[in-house]
């Protein structure tokens, strides 16, 4: 059953950055701003031209340190034919990981947004002369420091900023290396959208609202394709735990798949990802503070990164078969609501006695984990803001990782490190399950204070014994908390393509 309506806003901003092969020798290119990758080592060569002097006496003078991040921008005469030279520390050879390579590439994609320039060159030689090759990262991180939230805004704030803005960046080096280039931009574009999605308030952003953006994605590509349950719908499939939690709330649940058909091998299993859209989480009767509820906009963010990978391999045109799962709801007090103490039955059959509303995160992930045993995958990975535990255990640096699959867990570890977008595994061991014990149900939705990510996810993995599955809580990376900085990350999307893609 198909829903679709007018949509309210669009999501969906094209790339404000056009890719180029530039054949020209660097020396010759003209170009309003041309960026070299300084490394910091005893004998610096990034460019082997005459321009390389130059770089050397600025660091012999001071003038330039290249630790990584750091950046200089020269204003250039008659040495080049590019108006400006923009020098981009890069540090120690052996310390530019995937980090290090976010740091720098991030505050170089800042920079440029706030030249008033209109083109840019990169010499890729320089920029990826390094212990590995981060050219995929520079694309991603150019592209994510481009956005820029105006959805809800009577008028664009131009305050402090150029009136020229950068639309073209030249690439200096092969076919290939652009090629790496430009899927960064790709995946940059999807974690955008993530943050698009996330951003957007909740008086816009309904599980409705999900649906439609999902269905005009699935528009976009051929191999894409999107179906939508209503509520009714649901409670004739049995979701009634899903349903529980949009009980109270005048805003119906929407559940929803995007099935991205690209494998060559039409019997390909599917890889599955599914993600919690709460769009909006009062707590429901176990009603949370106010203080920072605004942030609880936030708590679709696990379905706004479904939204982001199943974008990015559409335009990547993987060579696999990958479906994407949402369950949208809002979570609200009202007469109607579920209280605490109730009993619902879940798709699988297996009762949950409701012993805190604001635990609603894992209700409506259960009945979503059941219905994919139908695709049977490759394996699942659920996606989520699901616990404070987590935020508190690991801070905002790692995602939480927990899963009853070793090899899929170990996966996802080094997937995280390559491409500093890292998790962190956290236990799930039986002992932990005994904390969801119920006198009135087969399992409680919560285990008490203690070890609040295990139990959560322990709960989860009552509902995935039919498949490999892991589980990833995104309570503390999924949006910068406080003052200018807030807003959505768009992780874990890089960790989630290169798992998908690989």
């Amino acid at each position: 059953m198909s829903y679709t309506r007018e949509l309210i806003s669009k999501t969906k901003k094209e790339s404000p950055v056009e890719l180029r092969l530039e054949t020209s020798q660097l020396i010759d290119l003209t170009t309003e701003c041309l960026i070299i990758g300084v490394p910091d080592t005893d004998s610096v060569e990034p460019t082997r031209t005459e321009l390389d002097t130059l770089i050397v006496e600025l660091i012999e003078s001071g003038d330039f340190k290249p630790s990584n991040g750091s950046t200089l921008v020269l204003r250039l005469q008659n040495s080049l034919s590019a108006k400006r030279l923009v020098l981009l520390g890069l540090g120690k050879p052996e310390n530019f990981d995937a980090l290090a390579q976010n740091e720098a590439f991030s505050g170089l994609g800042k920079l440029l947004r706030g030249l008033p320039i209109t083109d840019a060159a990169l010499h890729l030689k320089s920029l990826s002369n390094q212990a590995n090759s981060p050219l995929g990262r520079l694309g991603y991180c150019i592209e994510w420091a481009q956005y820029e939230y105006t959805a809800t805004k009577s008028k664009k704030d131009n305050k402090g900023k150029p009136e020229k803005q950068l639309a073209t960046l030249s690439i200096l080096g092969t076919e290939k290396q652009k090629d790496e280039v430009f899927n960064g931009i790709i995946l940059g574009q999807g974690a955008n959208l993530t943050r698009e999605l996330g951003n957007l308030p909740a008086n816009i952003c309904t599980p409705r609202y999900l649906a439609d953006q999902a269905v005009q994605l699935a528009d976009r590509f051929p191999k894409l394709s999107c179906e939508v349950f209503d509520e009714d719908a649901l409670r004739e499939i049995g979701m009634h735990c899903l349903l529980s939690v949009s009980q109270g709330s005048e805003e119906p649940a929407r559940f929803i798949i995007l099935n991205y058909q690209g494998a060559k091998d039409v019997s390909s299993k599917p890889k599955v990802l599914v993600g919690k859209g709460v769009t909006f989480d009062t707590g429901g009767i176990s009603i949370k503070g106010s203080a920072g509820m605004d942030e609880m906009k936030y708590d679709m963010c696990g379905a706004a990164t479904v939204m982001g990978c199943m974008q990015t391999i559409s335009e990547m045109d993987v060579d696999a078969n990958i479906i994407g799962v949402i369950a949208a709801a809002e979570n609200m007090p009202s007469g109607k609501a579920t209280k605490p103490g109730d009993v619902v039955t879940t798709l699988s059959g297996k009762t949950v006695e409701i012993l805190n509303t604001d635990a609603e995160g894992r209700l409506v992930l259960c009945d979503a984990l059941t219905y994919v045993e139908r695709f049977e995958p490759e394996a699942v990975i659920d996606i989520a803001t699901l616990t404070g535990a987590c935020l508190i255990a690991l801070g905002r640096h790692n995602s939480g990782l927990l899963s009853t699959d070793d090899a899929l867990a170990d996966e996802l570890i080094k997937i995280g490190r390559e491409t500093g977008d890292p998790c962190w595994r956290l236990p799930i061991e039986a002992p932990y399950q005994k904390l969801l014990d119920s006198n009135f149900a087969d399992i409680a939705n919560i285990g008490g204070r203690d070890a609040g990510a295990t139990t959560a996810a322990c709960f989860l993995a009552r509902f995935t014994e039919k498949y490999r599955w892991a589980h990833l809580d995104i309570a503390g990376t999924a949006w910068f908390s406080g003052g200018k900085a807030k807003g959505a990350s768009g992780r874990p999307v890089p960790l989630l393509v290169s798992w998908l893609i690989k």
